[in-house]
């Protein structure tokens, strides 16, 4: 997270307040760990034609090893044992050390299958994708060092007047904005920042600070929906959409279709708001206090950052540049001025960016070693309702997202979902039916909607856990919201993608 972003303290805050509770609890992570590696190396050590048996004809040494590896990221991120970025590490490094061509000789061997390029694996830490969130991290350091965002935050506000239901609409809509192009946790740290002082202003008997203290984490979770860069598990999904079914959604196509389904949702959730929690106090004074730094950095990150949109939003049909690469832009740009230091660098959330990686990493051990394949031949799924397979996958992405991190649900789901897509669409009845479902880009994008709706607890996502440490909100009354944000989030999306389609 970024020191210098408003609001820092909230997130410092929740950090050592999380960390304080790991610690607590090292004795029963301790015990989740030895549990999860026990499953593990069963799993890995069953005879491979154990699953021979079970359908899977033809699965190799490799290929179970890459079974054993699933089995484990996916119990270490469910139960979080470990954070889920280092759960990715010790995946990768685990997979470099047995199905990579560089593991340990004596694991090797020509009968075993085929092993993954040690390269690919190491390639997804440079992964396009991750090239485009650090463009998106960068543009939002630029944003803060010169008080642009501050700025910004005032003047976006400032229309919305003064009475209490239009400054509460206000917030939900600018929050979701900064949300669509900056980290929704340092956008809600930054908008409870400026909220705090209205917040303790307000009737401690009135219901309306609540209100106000939750449309931050709705328009942060709401507003990552709106652009592929806004949150993690839209690249994850949009990575592995286009891996495993050869889909490339482009920037302006993707906010096409979801910028209208998140202020449709933005507004549900406004009405909700105020109706569950109405205003005592008619009137809010908001004062934004800052100024925006004066200079050529400034001008550089104001032009930077619409040249940027621009080319994220029109420059593959004008000259053919690809997003991943206009992403490269602003990096470039804060270098070459010095807006961009040493020290910015280490205020990237790294941690985020791998855990995205090790998620990768799981999809490239699926198809390089071919087990993408054999589960394709051996599971039908062209047996499967589209429809039921969709609705499935939704609740499940939900019901995982709400207890483990957004990207740890999206990172092992998505690689299975694409399989299961493929699938579905090599089949020539199944497939037609799909199709008019919105076919493999439904069901994989719908992941992405699922795991951004889901937001019913304080550990669901970090701007919850962020507004939940103001001390304003009970846990009860972000459940009632989030749940119901959450199921018209899944009715809505999945309706818009199968009746627009990409």
């Amino acid at each position: 997270m970024f020191k210098k972003f408003h609001g820092f303290h909230l997130v410092d805050r929740i950090h050592k307040k999380n960390l304080l509770k790991k610690r607590r609890n090292l004795s029963t992570n301790a015990i989740k760990m030895a549990i999860i590696t026990a499953i593990t190396l069963v799993v890995a050590f069953i005879p491979t034609e154990m699953f021979h048996d079970m359908g899977l004809k033809g699965l190799t040494v490799v290929q179970h090893r890459v079974i054993a590896l699933f089995v484990f990221a996916a119990l270490m991120w469910l139960t979080e044992a470990l954070a889920s970025w280092v759960t990715s590490m010790i995946v990768v490094v685990i997979m470099l050390l047995t199905v990579s061509n560089s593991a340990f000789s004596f694991l090797t061997s020509e009968e075993y299958g085929e092993f993954v390029k040690y390269a690919d694996i190491m390639h997804c830490f440079a992964n396009p994708t991750i090239m485009l969130f650090i463009g998106g991290f960068v543009l939002a350091i630029g944003m803060t060092k010169t008080k642009l965002d501050v700025v910004l935050a005032r003047v976006l506000l400032k229309p919305f007047g003064t009475k209490s239901e239009t400054v509460l609409l206000g917030f939900i809509l600018v929050t979701a904005l900064f949300s669509a192009f900056v980290s929704n946790t340092a956008t809600a740290a930054m908008m409870l920042a400026f909220l705090g002082p209205v917040l303790r202003s307000l009737p401690a008997d009135g219901k309306g600070r609540i209100a106000l203290a939750l449309a931050i984490p709705v328009g942060a979770n709401l507003g990552g929906i709106m652009t592929p860069i806004g949150t993690p598990p839209n690249l994850i999904v949009l990575d592995n959409l286009n891996k495993f079914n050869g889909i490339d959604i482009t920037f302006p196509e993707w906010m096409m279709r979801m910028t209208p389904f998140v202020i449709i949702l933005l507004f549900i959730s406004w009405f909700l708001l105020k109706f569950l929690f109405p205003f005592k106090q008619k009137t809010i004074n908001l004062v934004i206090e800052g100024e925006m730094k004066k200079g050529y950095q400034t001008t550089t990150v104001i032009v930077t950052f619409i040249v940027t949109i621009f080319l994220w939003m029109f420059g593959k049909e004008l000259w053919g540049l690809n997003t991943n690469v206009v992403a490269m832009i602003p990096i470039a740009a804060f270098c070459a001025t010095g807006i961009l230091q040493r020290r910015d660098l280490e205020e990237i959330n790294w941690s985020v960016l791998w855990m995205v990686a090790g998620g990768f990493a799981l999809g490239v051990a699926l198809d390089k070693t071919g087990l993408g394949n054999v589960l394709v031949e051996s599971i039908p799924f062209a047996s499967w309702s589209p429809l039921i397979v969709m609705i499935i996958s939704g609740l499940v992405c939900f019901l995982f997202s709400n207890f483990i991190s957004h990207s740890a649900a999206a990172s092992l789901l998505a690689p299975i979902l694409g399989l299961v897509a493929s699938g579905i669409s090599a089949d020539p009845t199944a497939g037609e039916a799909f199709a008019s479902m919105g076919g493999p880009s439904a069901l994989m994008v719908g992941v992405a909607i699922s795991a951004s709706v889901s937001m019913i607890l304080p550990i669901s996502t970090p701007p919850n856990a962020i507004a939940h440490s103001t001390g304003f909100i009970e846990q009860k009354e972000m459940m009632k919201v989030g749940i119901i944000m959450g199921v018209l989030g899944l009715v809505l999306g999945y309706a818009m993608l199968i009746i627009f389609k990409f």
